[in-house]
């Protein structure tokens, strides 16, 4: 391990309720889920803090904040155009930093 804050790739986690819910998701949601997955492991800020600093997902994606006064909380990363979004938060440990989903849903 490094003292230094490590960068992405970052480590995901998902809860146990979210996890299941992926699951039992249907091929074409699950493989937009993997793909959300992977651009929000990938990023150099996984809250895409700034103006426009979404802009570079794929077209159909989008992340918020899941409240406005807490720029540093939970976020939701939507995808499929809005039909579908992954709720998570950052841990910024350095050395071990991570992001948690805590939620996983498609309709």
């Amino acid at each position: 391990m490094t003292s230094e804050f490590m960068g992405p790739p970052w480590q995901a986690d998902w809860t146990k309720e979210a996890e299941a819910n992926r699951n039992a998701l249907p091929l074409e949601a699950l493989t937009l889920v993997d793909a959300a997955r992977a651009e929000l492991v990938t990023a150099k800020d996984p809250y895409f803090r700034g103006i426009d600093s979404d802009r570079d997902l794929p077209a159909g994606m989008s992340v918020e904040p899941v409240q406005s006064t807490r720029p540093s909380g939970e976020h939701v990363l939507y995808f499929g155009h809005g039909r579908g979004w992954l709720r998570y938060h950052f841990v910024p440990r350095i050395t071990d930093p991570q992001i948690v989903i805590d939620e996983c849903f498609w309709q």
